[in-house]
């Protein structure tokens, strides 16, 4: 009885693995890429790729050359790895499309209808909304509120309480996370008991924003997991967080709010005019939203002050060119009465402060610019290959190989905060290859129509950020020499990388 039962899983089981070597691996057909199915059957490369995407990327590279095809969770990624050919596919509209991954993606995470109108729903262009409220005309006022909610946040709530007779110690990323979260959800989202200065309400505010804050980091924890596939409701907490989050967004909830955005303001009258999905639907966007917003921003801001922190040089520059600004429209730093204002123009005109944010963004970034073939074509390279792409296969650019490409940024490991400013102390915009000049060299938003359109608004809140704890506070970490934590890898191909720890500093009020 026993040898029967062995004998019929051993049938099974080998019946399976015929099964999946006839089906499960793709067999490269002349004129398309080399491929690599994996030995796991469906997730093929999953398990190499996620440990360590940037060095299992540049290892096939090697072996295949720059472009070639690796099977991962179910789907055949074509990656490619030369810059020079980045615009065969940015420009390629007609044979590949970007709204697929993301919708799916989204609707994985989110948990909302599918946005797709193919699916028969009617939603607003997500796309143009975000350009008409996160850019242009949109951003001096989104700029003013972020600038007077940083200051209440940091000097004026019990979010953190500085002295200038002690120090305080803290995380930097925990400082990051408290006070970036908090000022950048009270600039779109409003505040649910408006500019009521009664302290009871200013108390319950506060309370809300930390509820919302908390949901927040207990759904983005399994973030990763979502968008690999994991459903949600394996994730008990993270599900009860997701649900807690779209509650706050029922428009019945939002509409309530004062000092709401234009952003908010118009998907909600969008919602109510065009969306055919129902209320649920809609708040859980709503929750999309919010994580857009937060999820590379709070990262992005704590690598930008470690990494200024740590450099006395670049400490000493990003205070000279805060200080020249204020100075030179008649400000004065006054902790007791935080009334700072910083303009757009003011803001663009911080190339020290620009470089310290791009290359801590350069040295965490690890998104992943995704298209789908939409049918069977050619792609061209700029080697004059040509290779065979098949339907529903992806292509895939990997920027992180481009940050760290000594050909392009010499010694790439090392954070230089100078390294995105020429010799006159402007903005540099010219990066060269192996003596040929490059037209993508920076890339942690995106590209072509995929570029996130809120990069403006981020980029703004950080330097907003960095230019009023410069202004307000000493800083110094706790060890001078405690090493840059390394990147957790876990949420490579989704943007800014977090940190595998915290590093500790300790802050205090200037005295004027």
């Amino acid at each position: 009885m026993i040898i029967t039962v062995s004998l019929i899983w051993f049938v099974v089981i080998s019946f399976c693995c015929c099964l999946w070597l006839a089906l499960g691996i793709r067999k490269r057909k002349p004129g398309e890429p080399p491929v690599e199915n994996g030995l796991i059957p469906y997730l093929g490369c999953a398990v190499q790729f996620g440990a360590n995407p940037l060095e299992f990327l540049r290892s096939r590279q090697n072996k295949y050359g720059h472009i070639f095809t690796c099977k991962i969770a179910g789907k055949y990624f074509h990656f490619l790895c030369d810059p020079f050919s980045y615009h065969a596919v940015i420009r390629q509209g007609r044979h590949l499309d970007w709204k697929k991954f993301h919708f799916s993606t989204s609707v994985k995470a989110f948990g909302h209808d599918s946005m797709d109108p193919r699916h028969g729903y009617t939603t607003e262009n997500l796309h143009q909304t975000f350009m008409k409220t996160l850019q242009g005309e949109a951003l001096p006022s989104l700029i003013e509120t972020m600038m007077e909610n940083l200051q209440s946040v940091m000097l004026q709530s019990d979010t953190l309480s500085p002295s200038k007779d002690r120090w305080d110690v803290d995380g930097i990323f925990a400082f990051c996370y408290k006070v970036m979260f908090e000022s950048s959800y009270l600039t779109l989202f409003g505040k649910d008991l408006g500019n009521d200065k009664n302290a009871a309400r200013q108390e319950a505010q506060k309370a809300l924003v930390l509820n919302t804050l908390e949901n927040f980091k207990e759904f983005d924890k399994i973030f990763p997991a979502l968008v690999a596939g994991l459903p949600i409701h394996v994730f008990k907490s993270a599900h009860s967080a997701r649900e807690n989050l779209a509650k706050t967004m029922l428009a019945e909830n939002l509409s309530k709010r004062e000092n709401v955005s234009d952003l908010i303001s118009l998907r909600m009258l969008l919602n109510d005019t065009l969306s055919t999905f129902n209320d649920l639907s809609k708040a859980r966007t709503h929750v999309a939203l919010l994580w857009a917003s937060q999820a590379n921003t709070l990262p992005t801001a704590f690598w930008s002050l470690l990494h200024m922190i740590r450099s006395p040089e670049a400490m000493k520059a990003a205070n000279e060119e805060v200080k020249n600004i204020l100075e030179s429209s008649g400000q004065r730093v006054d902790p007791s009465k935080p009334q700072l204002t910083l303009s757009r123009e003011d803001l663009d005109n911080m190339p020290v402060i620009d470089s310290i944010i791009k290359e801590a963004m350069r040295l965490s970034s690890a998104s992943m610019n995704i298209r789908v073939a939409k049918e069977d074509f050619l792609l061209h390279l700029d080697n004059q290959e040509s290779y065979r792409i098949r339907k529903d296969d992806v292509i895939a650019l990997y920027p992180q190989m481009l940050h760290f490409d000594p050909k392009i940024y010499e010694d790439p490991l090392t954070y230089k905060y100078d390294r995105y400013l020429d010799d006159n102390g402007q903005e540099k915009t010219t990066f060269y290859r192996e003596g040929r000049k490059l037209r993508y060299y920076y890339m942690p938003f995106g590209s072509g129509v995929t570029k996130c359109p809120g990069r403006f608004f981020a980029v703004h809140e950080i330097k907003q950020f960095l230019a009023l704890v410069l202004s307000y506070f000493n800083m110094e970490l706790l060890d001078s020499a405690v090493k840059v934590p390394p990147l957790d890898q876990s949420r490579a191909g989704l943007g800014i990388l977090q940190p595998t720890y915290d590093v500790d500093f300790r802050y205090k009020l200037k005295t004027q």
